[in-house]
């Protein structure tokens, strides 16, 4: 860091006045015969003159205060172009301020000091840019070697000296490391509370903070989006506390840089858990359908953590939120959409453990669930069916008022139902129910079993079903009279609609 006293020790000057901020870093050097030259500075300069644009004792006066009150970092005064020495009253003006004055003789030329400011400088800035890009390597590393978020904050805070913090774009916390000093939660809650009402106001700018506790060193950066994508607001936000002191030249560009990084280490993620959602949903699709089953089954679940046992829940609720709730409950698992519900295969825990999880999951993530105990990995499908049974029947039992959470408990006689998946019986049960629904049919395709099912799911009510249907609701009356008049029940009747629900889950659990 270049400063006045290094300067003009270099060069061999005394220095006339402020040896006590004469420590102050030079930021530049900046040569003026103005009588202000200050609209043309932003402050931590040296300013090289030969007082040839002032020249009273007031003048002189004004004029040292006035580069004084604008946070110059000193004056060089050039002799013999109008003064053999320094005028008295701008020596006693800056010896009353405390503001670094030296006198350059005639004999050293400007360019001289300039060249030999400039050199240091460039050194400096050279120097820093190396820091930056090692550190900058540094972290690429980490995001190449999938560390995660985390280790790029705790490095961030060591190269920084001070907090790291990462947030994603409406203000909620996704990484936090600190140096040697801790940031209270008073100061954190205030954090995520102003890039919240940013994101509240569409405001993405960078941005110092000012809670009183870290104001004046602490720095607000957006993060970028991933290319392709385009929001009016970042996708996260990356904060800087140093632990003590100003951020430095060196602090500003590795954080500009460590934008970037966390740009790429949550693209990545966002990449990783897309395909690993999609694998999920693939393989979810075919343990649903029967397509995969025993020692194949077992071994495409050991990825998602699951070996030997699983239990199965399904829920109102939507992926995110399931997998959160599991997150929180630090249990692995696979989770993905199955039609309107989400199913998540879950490690076989015993019945009451399973159970308590269970109602913790749904508390989080909303809605109702249905868990089933625990099976063989192979076995996965039936673990499913027994869940989505459970909570089915439970709602065609309770309809509104059903409790939130359903079991194996709860099956009731739908446990025979679920006995018999394997065997010819279930299978014969069905076809008398279902068959002569399907024999009838002629040229109304799959419409009366679509609209049975309809109708079933919405617990008999006309117009929740035509709505299901996108069709009117005379439309599905005459459908369901049709139905009634092939098989001779009545579905206005909920034992017979219930009868008529066994049929079909009990064609799934025998599909194929």
């Amino acid at each position: 860091m270049l400063t006045v006293r290094d300067l003009a020790r270099d060069l061999e000057l005394e220095l006339l006045a402020g040896d006590d901020a004469a420590d102050a870093p030079v930021r530049w050097v900046h040569i003026s015969e103005l009588a202000d030259p200050t609209p043309w500075l932003s402050g931590g300069e040296l300013l090289l003159t030969t007082g040839m644009g002032i020249g009273a004792a007031d003048e002189l006066r004004e004029y040292l205060d006035r580069i004084a009150d604008h946070g110059l970092a000193g004056l060089g005064f050039g002799l013999g172009f109008g003064h053999d020495e320094v005028p008295e009253a701008l020596l006693e003006a800056a010896q009353a301020r405390g503001f670094p004055l030296f006198c350059v003789p005639y004999e050293l030329p400007f360019i001289a000091v300039t060249e030999r400011a400039f050199a240091q400088l460039v050194n400096e800035q050279y120097a820093v840019l190396r820091r930056a890009i090692a550190a900058h390597e540094r972290l690429q590393r980490i995001v190449l070697s999938e560390r995660g978020l985390d280790t790029i904050a705790g490095t961030l805070s060591t190269l920084l000296g001070g907090a790291a913090l990462v947030y994603d774009g409406r203000g909620e916390p996704l990484a936090a490391r600190t140096f040697r000093r801790e940031l209270g939660e008073e100061v954190g809650g205030a954090l995520a509370a102003e890039l919240h009402e940013r994101a509240r106001s569409g405001d993405g700018r960078a941005f110092a903070p000012q809670h009183p506790e870290i104001a004046g060193r602490a720095l607000a950066l957006p993060v970028a989006d991933a290319p392709g994508e385009r929001r009016t607001l970042p996708q996260a936000w990356l904060v800087a506390v140093k632990d003590a002191g100003g951020l430095t030249d060196f602090d500003r560009l590795l954080l500009h840089q460590a934008v970037t990084v966390v740009a790429l280490e949550l693209l990545r993620r966002r990449v990783a858990d897309t395909t690993e959602r999609r694998l999920a949903g693939d393989l979810l699709s075919e343990i649903v359908a029967g397509t995969l089953t025993g020692h194949d089954l077992a071994r495409r679940l050991e990825p998602f953590g699951l070996r030997g046992r699983v239990s199965a829940l399904v829920l109102e609720a939507g992926e995110r939120a399931v997998e959160a709730a599991l997150r929180d409950e630090a249990t692995s698992g696979l989770v993905a959409r199955a039609g309107e519900l989400t199913c998540a295969l879950v490690p076989g825990f015993p019945d009451d453990e399973l159970y308590e999880l269970a109602e913790r999951v749904r508390a989080r993530a909303g809605g109702r669930a249905g868990a089933a105990r625990s099976v063989p990995a192979g076995e996965a499908r039936r673990a499913y069916q027994e869940a989505r049974c459970a909570l089915e029947a439970m709602v065609l039992g309770n309809g509104s008022g059903a409790p939130r959470l359903a079991t194996a408990r709860d099956l009731g006689s739908f446990q025979l139902l679920l006995a018999l998946q394997d065997s010819d019986a279930l299978r014969l049960y069905c076809d008398s129910l279902l068959g002569p629904i399907e024999a009838g049919e002629g040229h109304y395709g799959g419409e009366l079993m679509r609209s049975l099912e309809a109708f079933i799911e919405a617990n008999g009510q006309w117009e929740a079903a035509a709505r299901r249907l996108y069709c009117h609701r005379h439309t599905l009356r005459y459908r369901i009279r049709k139905i009634e008049e092939l098989t001779g029940r009545d579905l206005g009747s909920a034992r017979d609609r219930i009868e008529f629900w066994l049929a079909m889950r009990g064609r799934e659990l025998v599909a194929p």
